[in-house]
């Protein structure tokens, strides 16, 4: 029979989330350690174990466990290391993290990266329980996927398939941290929405409440609340970032013909805002085999919990 609890953890930039998660998805107890105050890998490890050992004793012990998923940048599941993680001190040669920490706690472990993460704990979660074709489309500070096909998780052959950030949507277009330039998360980001508002800003004498800030950048969220407010700009700014995620949707659909496409990230936040002319550009781009056929549909995960219960979920299988 199999244990009634997994160990999950979601490794960011600056804080290492991880908790103990059961069967129906709900998170039972979750503690956390700054990730940059380690620098050698095997302080981190024994950093996090040392913070998790007491949250599975409260849950009978470790032969409660079934098995440790963790959620990581430049994570490859097929070899369970973290692979040139640029912002971890640890992680920017190649990490074994899955085996480090199955020998340390003595349950399986494994990772994969936060996109993929958050597919996975749609499909078993949210939004996309009892689909066998999706894809995720994680808006943050970049964009993110997870690909879903015949119920199975794209990984591709070397472990790192699903960057449709990084599919070209503009040739020539903004420089992207990948060292490319047009991709879509340079566009439909949220750092992507704050770029057009600057732009549009610099381009055009139109007036808009995003003008009165002047104190910092203009940030996604100044842009949701100046539409709320009926600013003309604002809404023109997230009609463009739908209509160029649109549209990438439309091409992705070519690929894998999804059910559906499950949006995540603060992004969506912007409501209406940003899912309709998503919804209606990737409609009007569509090829007429899938016209009416795909949904756009927002996450049923907290955001406070995503992470941690996406990264758990693939601790079952371990």
């Amino acid at each position: 029979m199999s244990k009634p609890y997994v160990a999950g953890m979601d490794i960011g930039g600056t804080n290492s989330v991880f908790g103990i998660v059961d069967r129906d998805g709900n998170i039972l107890c979750t503690d956390s350690i700054k990730t940059q105050q380690y620098k050698q890998l095997d302080e981190y490890v024994d950093a996090v174990c040392d913070g998790l050992r007491p949250l599975i004793d409260k849950f009978g012990g470790i032969s409660q466990i079934q098995g440790f998923g963790i959620g990581a940048p430049c994570a490859n599941y097929y070899t369970g290391c973290v692979e040139g993680a640029a912002n971890l001190e640890w992680g920017k040669g190649v990490a074994p993290l899955a085996k480090c920490f199955s020998e340390r706690l003595g349950v399986p472990a494994a990772l994969t990266n936060d996109a993929n993460a958050a597919a996975i704990g749609e499909m078993k979660y949210g939004a996309a329980r009892g689909m066998r074709d999706f894809i995720e489309i994680t808006l943050g500070t970049g964009v993110g996927s997870g690909i879903v096909a015949n119920g199975q998780l794209i990984y591709g052959h070397d472990g790192f398939a699903g960057e449709l950030g990084h599919v070209i949507v503009e040739k020539g277009g903004r420089p992207c941290g990948c060292g490319r330039r047009g991709c879509l998360e340079t566009y439909c980001s949220a750092t992507g929405v704050a770029r057009t508002a600057r732009e549009r800003l610099e381009q055009s004498d139109e007036p808009s409440l995003l003008r009165a800030i002047i104190d910092r950048p203009v940030e996604s969220k100044d842009v949701f609340e100046a539409a709320v407010k009926g600013d003309k700009i604002a809404k023109e700014i997230f009609d463009y970032t739908g209509k160029i995620l649109g549209e990438a949707l439309a091409d992705f659909t070519a690929f894998s013909t999804p059910e559906a496409f499950i949006l995540f990230g603060g992004l969506t936040k912007a409501g209406d805002f940003i899912m309709e002319p998503v919804r209606k550009y990737m409609e009007a781009s569509m090829l007429h085999l899938w016209k009416g056929k795909v949904k756009v549909l927002v996450s049923q995960l907290k955001d406070a919990d995503a992470a941690l219960l996406g990264a758990s979920a693939i601790g079952w299988d371990a």
